[in-house]
């Protein structure tokens, strides 16, 4: 059954969670990013599509790959963090609908529409991102995502010979909070929402 979480939970997610752009030198082992994948691939997509694709980018010879399609201002956060997420999307993901979404013939809904299968990897693989900072923090990790970067330099660098395009890139590890930087504003609910 459903419950509401308690509020150090919604603090740890949420409320107290930060983006992080200062890291400790702490090594984030392979088999806690393989607990992250399968956290946060239980999140919903639309027809179960997940379109989203990861390359972890850990060793110092991939940072180096990585380092030349980064913005001057995301440069040394990026070098520094014990690991660079580069969440991409697959534009071929309705290949895989058979196996994921197997009671209906899924895959003819984008077969031949590269432009519906574009939208909906882009919508779903974004969203599969933010579940990949929440699943972070809710392991204990910190998360700092960023657009910033040749998109197109890293999808041939990193997903050459596939139907995947990077989308953005995550910093991912135990941030230094001594670096935050005083929390930005937020709006109020009556600035960006409506009940009718």
């Amino acid at each position: 059954m459903s419950h509401a979480l308690d509020d150090a939970a919604l603090a740890q997610l949420f409320l107290e969670a930060r983006t992080h752009n200062a890291w400790q030198q702490k090594d984030v082992p392979d088999s806690l990013l393989v607990r992250l994948v399968d956290v946060l691939k239980m999140g919903p997509t639309s027809a179960n599509c997940s379109p989203a694709r990861f390359v972890f980018v850990k060793s110092a010879e991939a940072k180096e790959r990585l380092k030349p399609f980064l913005s001057a201002g995301n440069l040394e956060k990026t070098m520094t963090a014990p690991v660079t997420a580069i969440i991409g999307n697959d534009l071929e993901f309705y290949e895989h609908l058979p196996k994921l979404f197997p009671h209906t013939d899924a895959k003819s809904w984008f077969t031949g529409k590269p432009e519906h299968a574009r939208e909906t990897a882009f919508r779903n693989g974004t969203l599969q991102g933010a579940y990949l900072i929440l699943a972070a923090r809710a392991l204990g990790l910190d998360t700092g995502a960023m657009s910033g970067f040749d998109k197109d330099g890293v999808t041939k660098e990193f997903f050459a010979g596939t139907k995947v395009e990077a989308n953005f890139l995550c910093n991912i590890g135990y941030g230094d909070p001594s670096k935050l930087l005083p929390r930005h504003p937020r709006f109020s609910f009556d600035e960006i929402a409506t009940v009718i």
